[in-house]
């Protein structure tokens, strides 16, 4: 099974945000952080399901941290590797 990293910020008066710095624009919002990784595995599901040109090919943590801008957006970030849920039009 395939996992993305993804970043998860907190600020002090929000809920958990989850982003894919290898899947632009694919985001997920929760009140805690186990229901923000879960909404995170449903959102890269529903995402991909329409994908086109096949799904993106995710970079391995050590690639990552070779990138600045992702050091730049995981300086205040927990890192955590999310799977994407699978049959998600069946779940809608």
């Amino acid at each position: 099974m395939t996992h993305y990293i993804a970043l998860i910020h907190k600020d002090a008066e929000s809920g958990y945000g989850v982003s894919f710095p290898d899947v632009p624009g694919v985001t997920a919002v929760a009140d805690t952080l186990d229901a923000a990784l879960h909404e995170a595995g449903i959102a890269l599901g529903f995402a991909f399901e329409d994908w086109q040109g096949g799904r993106p090919i995710p970079r391995s943590l050590d690639n990552l941290r070779l990138d600045p801008e992702f050091l730049e957006w995981s300086a205040d970030a927990v890192v955590a590797a999310v799977a994407p849920a699978s049959g998600m039009a069946e779940a809608a």
